[in-house]
């Protein structure tokens, strides 16, 4: 018999109940139905339709990205609460609009595109290993190894020195989490400072001998433009920013979808067929299994959000997961359909926040998946993969798998 449906009427994103880090798509579609403004204990506000979620993207004046009061009692006068206050994420204009000019300008698409050699070089030799050894694990040895590489790449990280940033990346993203414990705020805050201590010495040693700016983000950050010019805090913030939102949401995006298509074989087996379905499968990857499951908003001011009022100073989540799922814009939404269209996700964002880095993100998972699959097209999971177990960031710490 299928399982009840789950009671969404104590819900509370602090306090989760069991299985929902597995799966938490029941719970966001019956949340979606009975309650899809959902009040939390905490006087917060949780949204879990599409329509809803693009509502508060679009008006950045009355939905706030500014996150010093919500983030104070959470992290205190600590090293974490200076760097997601200062990180282009957690910002409004004017801060967020020069950091952005200034990372887009080295994100145009012919940069991205000047990129792709040594993605593709970088992808297969991971995978001749692979190949040596007849087996995987999808993230340490796959999924993870290739966004540090390229944001490494992307920041003129010297190679021999890039071994802790994925160490760094989850203990700083992890302290995000909606419930923290004091262990993940130790780690957290132990994180930022070492990225600092790190980041000022090869800040030190770039301005002595800049690169070149069209390539480099790091020296495109130092040299700044006229009123975009960054003081030294917030440039080392946005410099951990970038390595983290880099890294972490494409891991998740390749790890997903590897594991996601063992679990569909006839999508698996289409995408082997038809390799020219890449580009809307990456899309379908990214909608399915949101890397990034919740964006946060406070009020500005008194407001109307489908029908209810929210006073100024109130924080509201978007559930990107559940909107990424509503059956008001995708037909069959909990099934995974690699030529999707159209596919109006919102796993990037939407807005004047939409993810910067969306157009890397998209080639590295096309090449990434794409090139895998062209080699390995009946690999499969040899051991249950392990979750990393957050509510924010959807992913897996490891997944085993056997190559043929």
């Amino acid at each position: 018999m299928p399982a009840d449906p789950p009671d969404p009427a104590g819900f509370d994103l602090r306090h989760l109940p069991p299985g929902f880090h597995a799966d938490p798509y029941p719970i966001y579609r019956a949340l979606r139905a009975a309650d899809p403004v959902r009040r939390m204990p905490d006087g917060s506000v949780f949204l879990t339709r599409h329509a809803d979620c693009v509502a508060v993207y679009r008006d950045a004046a009355t939905y706030s990205s500014d996150k010093r009061a919500e983030f104070a009692p959470k992290y205190g006068a600590t090293k974490l609460f200076d760097h997601h206050t200062t990180s282009l994420v957690f910002n409004d204009p004017p801060l967020h609009s020069r950091v952005r000019r200034l990372i887009m300008g080295a994100l145009t698409q012919r940069a991205i595109a000047a990129m792709e050699p040594a993605l593709v070089a970088l992808v297969d030799l991971l995978l001749d290993a692979a190949a040596a050894r007849g087996e995987i694990d999808l993230i340490g040895d796959f999924a993870a190894a290739i966004p540090v590489e390229v944001i490494g790449n992307l920041l003129a990280i010297p190679r021999a020195e890039r071994a802790n940033l994925r160490d760094w990346s989850l203990a700083i993203l992890g302290a995000l989490e909606p419930a923290l414990t004091p262990g993940q705020h130790a780690r957290g805050n132990r994180a930022v400072a070492d990225f600092l201590a790190y980041l000022t010495g090869l800040v030190a040693e770039r301005r002595r001998h800049p690169g070149d700016p069209a390539q480099d983000v790091l020296t495109r950050l130092i040299a700044g433009e006229g009123a975009d010019r960054l003081s030294e805090p917030e440039l080392l913030h946005n410099c951990i920013f970038i390595l983290n939102a880099g890294h972490e949401t494409t891991t998740n995006l390749i790890g997903n979808a590897l594991v996601a298509l063992t679990a569909w074989p006839g999508e698996r087996a289409r995408l082997a067929a038809e390799p020219g379905l890449i580009g809307s499968a990456v899309e379908e990857f990214l909608r399915y299994e949101s890397s990034n499951q919740l964006g946060n908003r406070i009020t500005t001011t008194e407001t109307e959000l489908a029908g209810q009022r929210l006073a100024a100073g109130t924080p509201v989540t978007l559930c990107i997961g559940a909107a990424n799922r509503d059956p008001a814009v995708f037909a069959d939404p909990d099934r995974l359909d690699l030529a999707r269209a159209p596919n109006r996700h919102l796993a990037f964002g939407f807005g004047v926040h939409q993810c910067a880095g969306l157009s890397l993100a998209r080639q590295e998972g096309r090449i990434a998946i794409g090139r895998f699959l062209a080699r390995f097209p009946r690999y499969d999971l040899s051991a249950p993969p392990v979750r990393g177990m957050r509510a924010r960031f959807r992913g897996f710490l490891s997944a085993p798998a056997r190559l043929t």
